[in-house]
């Protein structure tokens, strides 16, 4: 089981939760209010010093040029596409994936699918053929994009998608220590992720991640 823990904000968190065994490490490069961003500066060093579990960077652009320029810069090791739904649609994913390639930066796309109801599981097939993961998340009026929420959606949904696609699945969304065994029985995705709920709230409303927590969550989904 594959566990993705955002949202990283410094090279020595990062460094701890590389420590905890987590497979894949969440960025929000931006400068847009997104929970947990940072800049693209403090996203390269990131990614320059995590050496045994793989970096993956957001992006809720539907701009093409700007999402280049962020791959380029940052340097992931996964490009996480979690724009408003339909603003970037497979034609133009195909598009940045061949951009992306002629430009010698090929790199695994995993986009995000907002899983509301039943109809996300023919949206997420118009993306199967140019998208190298999914991650189906929780969206909210609050959070440019999809994700960020902190709420558990319906596992029937998510199941329905794990079953008809034939890309690796990531299940996010409210997952937490505690729920989180009880998500991978029902849904059975390749991967697991958590923000909201393996994080440590601060006095100004920012976060940090919980080590504790995160530690928790690694040992529950791969047990």
């Amino acid at each position: 089981m594959i566990v993705q823990i955002y949202t990283l904000q410094s090279v020595e968190e990062a460094l701890e939760v590389e420590s905890v065994g987590v497979h894949n490490i969440g960025l929000a490069p931006a400068s847009i209010g997104l929970p947990g961003e940072i800049s693209y500066e403090t996203a390269k060093s990131i990614c320059d010093e995590v050496q045994n579990s793989k970096t993956v960077a957001l992006s809720v652009s539907n701009n093409i040029e700007e999402i280049i320029e962020m791959v380029m810069f940052v340097k992931p090791d996964i490009l996480h596409l979690c724009g408003e739904p339909g603003e970037l649609n497979a034609s133009r994913v195909k598009i940045l994936r061949d951009r992306l390639k002629s430009a010698d930066k090929e790199i695994p796309i995993m986009q995000a699918i907002s899983v509301e109801d039943m109809s996300a599981v023919e949206f997420a097939k118009e993306y199967e053929d140019v998208s190298d993961y999914f991650i189906l998340d929780t969206s909210t009026s609050l959070v440019k994009g999809v994700g960020a929420s902190g709420k558990v959606h319906d596992w029937n949904v998510s199941k329905a998608i794990v079953d008809s696609v034939k890309i690796p699945v990531v299940l996010a969304g409210g997952l937490s220590p505690e729920n989180v065994r009880d998500a991978i029985e029902k849904v059975k995705p390749w991967g697991v992720d958590s923000l909201t709920h393996t994080n440590k709230t601060l006095d100004d409303g920012n976060f940090v991640k919980d080590i504790t927590k995160v530690r928790e969550f690694f040992i529950n989904a791969t047990r």
